[in-house]
């Protein structure tokens, strides 16, 4: 839906009629995440959230967080498909939230794009919409703004900010954690958001294109790439509910830095872990990746989540019954650590990560497929 050529607006390269239509094709999956505490429905100039819902607790604490997808869109976009980017960034934004125990509350949506497609619009939000029923996030409110001669037709990138909430006396964090305290892996559903720099420069100076056939994955390669970030927010919250109380004591999500860095922010001081490769075998489309890169993957593992997409760190008594149920949500789940408080062995440790006066970790054996 073009405006006309005598709107000096369109003539210079933006189309708001474009832009409504791809709000009307969005408003149902929208629509599909309010409840109750939601006023004002869609399109308005703030999205509102009756905070009468926090009168049960205490001493609520509120938790916020902002994300993107990172260069995972640059497949989307050469593929043409965009159903699944939403749900990338809802994995990134709200799955950073519960890590501190909180219940995500609502989520906003920002869309830059060089030219509003609606139904490629309509796409994103959807996988939005959806990822955020699936966690219980109400989607509130978003931006789609065109930049033309600052980004390419085809061009978009994506990011999201989202809100939740904590009792005071049930955040979790390093101050809880314990000697001998059971780390638990809960795996990946492949790269998720992270690394995809590196993926790109790898698939690049091997002459592949994403619309190849990828052997190893029954698809193509941009498919096999696209598949999305596996959602942790209900698995965890359900863990934190159904174990004694204090039973989870801290939680980490490995995004970006990888396994070793993002544990290491959720340990206290003077604690250290060492995380057994032996305990899995990475996904295949990092051994593949590595593989064509010619790159062992131990050099990969502070940007690949290498098969864990989530850690907690759970009460040693409280770790069979933390894996039994996690899987029971359809998630495998592992441990791959304990928590040390007294004496460092020697040798190199991750600590210090993202600023975080934290703990120490490294990943010490060899993958359980025999894998470097």
């Amino acid at each position: 839906m073009a405006e006309s050529s005598t709107n000096p607006y369109a003539q210079a390269g933006v189309d708001t009629a474009a832009g409504d239509l791809a709000v009307e094709l969005m408003k149902t999956s929208v629509r599909a995440t309010h409840g109750p505490e939601v006023l004002g429905g869609v399109g308005g100039f703030a999205g509102m959230f009756d905070a009468s819902a926090l009168l049960g607790y205490r001493r609520p604490l509120l938790a916020s967080s902002t994300d993107g997808v990172g260069t995972k869109v640059a497949i989307a976009q050469a593929i043409d498909k965009h159903d699944t980017i939403g749900q990338d960034l809802v994995g990134m934004v709200v799955d950073d939230i519960v890590v501190v125990g909180a219940k995500p509350l609502f989520m906003t949506d920002y869309i830059a794009c060089g030219k509003v497609v609606p139904e490629r619009i309509a796409d994103i939000v959807r996988g939005i919409a959806e990822a955020c029923s699936a966690t219980g996030t109400a989607l509130v409110g978003g931006e789609t703004a065109e930049h033309p001669g600052l980004l390419g037709p085809r061009d978009y990138d994506v990011a999201g900010a989202a809100t939740g909430v904590v009792e005071a006396d049930a955040l979790l964090g390093a101050d809880r954690v314990q000697d001998g305290d059971a780390v638990i892996a809960l795996a990946s559903s492949g790269l998720h958001s992270n690394g995809y720099s590196l993926v790109r420069h790898i698939v690049a100076n091997a002459g592949i294109g994403y619309g190849d056939n990828a052997a190893d994955f029954g698809t193509t390669w941009g498919e096999a790439l696209l598949e999305p970030t596996r959602l942790y927010t209900t698995p965890l919250l359900k863990l934190i509910e159904a174990l004694p109380a204090g039973g989870v004591h801290s939680l980490s999500h490995v995004t970006g830095g990888g396994i070793a860095a993002n544990l290491a922010r959720v340990l206290p001081q003077g604690s250290w872990a060492e995380v057994d490769r032996s305990t899995w075998s990475p996904s295949q489309v990092f051994r593949v990746l590595a593989d064509i890169a010619g790159t062992p993957l131990v050099d990969t593992e502070g940007t690949w989540n290498l098969g864990i997409g989530f850690l907690a760190v759970v009460a040693a008594e409280h770790k069979d019954a933390a894996i039994a149920q996690i899987e029971a949500q359809g998630i495998p789940a592992w441990q791959v650590a304990t928590v040390h408080t007294g004496a460092r062995p020697d040798g190199h440790f991750e600590e210090g990560a993202k600023g975080v006066d934290g703990g120490a970790v490294r990943l010490v054996g060899s993958y359980a497929d025999g894998a470097k």
